[in-house]
């Protein structure tokens, strides 16, 4: 998505996770149309590099490189990049995550682990490693939530436990750390990814039944509404979580 007129993000640097496709690719050039240094960062280092070269063949400034959200010593190295490169971080895009469904009582022991450390630890150790340099430039943290953290639906407590907890955490954060970094995140409902590919039609259609604007979402309209927590024109709004949705937490079951 492009932003004609929009530099909100000239002189700024923003990392982002899970950033080779869907909402993170996306949000990667939004940001970068905008103005922003990205660095791009996903465990598909291959998807990474193919993401920040499509960015600098539209004239942005951009890197890539592996990381593990899960892993503190892979976050110290990404921090250490960005200082090399432009000695400041100004945007941070947590949007790490996984969703394997299973009732509770088939649920092992691996998948609930699994599910909470890539979509709520991932959250604490990024924001952990780039604090002090969040703190320098006043920065903002936007992070992938989900509308299962409103919603009840069968079939993914794990999930649904490990973005509630993003909602509460970013509340902490956003008191913790007041007027020097702003912390909000934005809960996406059904949106076309990859894994729309694999869904049965029927429930595609039953979804956008449910969805007030009558159709799902994508991954831009997500990454416009990253775009607005990451800017000066949210410099007033922290502590929140925002359901981008087409109006499905809203809406009757029925």
């Amino acid at each position: 998505m492009t932003a004609p007129g929009l530099t909100r993000f000239a002189g700024r640097t923003a990392l982002l996770t899970a950033a080779a496709s869907g909402i993170g690719k996306a949000t990667a050039h939004r940001l970068a149309a905008e103005g922003a240094s990205v660095l791009v960062t996903d465990v598909d280092a291959e998807g990474a590099d193919r993401v920040a070269e499509e960015i600098r063949a539209e004239n942005g400034h951009a890197r890539a490189r592996r990381l593990d959200a899960t892993s503190p010593e892979e976050w110290t190295a990404a921090v250490e990049e960005v200082t090399s490169w432009t000695g400041r971080l100004d945007v941070l895009h947590l949007n790490a995550g996984r969703n394997l469904p299973g009732p509770a009582h088939e649920l092992d022991d691996a998948a609930w682990h699994d599910q909470l450390r890539l979509s709520l630890d991932s959250v604490f150790y990024g924001v952990r490693a780039t604090v002090p340099l969040l703190r320098a430039a006043r920065g903002a943290v936007v992070v992938t939530s989900s509308v299962h953290a409103t919603l009840g639906f069968r079939g993914f407590p794990a999930y649904a436990a490990a973005k509630g907890g993003i909602g509460a955490l970013v509340r902490q954060l956003a008191v913790e750390y007041g007027g020097e970094i702003r912390f909000n995140a934005v809960l996406p409902g059904a949106v076309v990814t990859a894994l729309w590919a694999h869904t049965p039609p029927e429930y595609k259609d039953l979804t956008i039944a449910r969805t007030p604007v009558g159709r799902l979402g994508s991954p831009e309209d997500i990454a416009a509404a990253v775009a607005f927590f990451a800017s000066d024109d949210a410099s007033f709004v922290t502590g929140q979580n925002l359901l981008v949705d087409g109006g499905r937490g809203i809406s009757s079951q029925e």
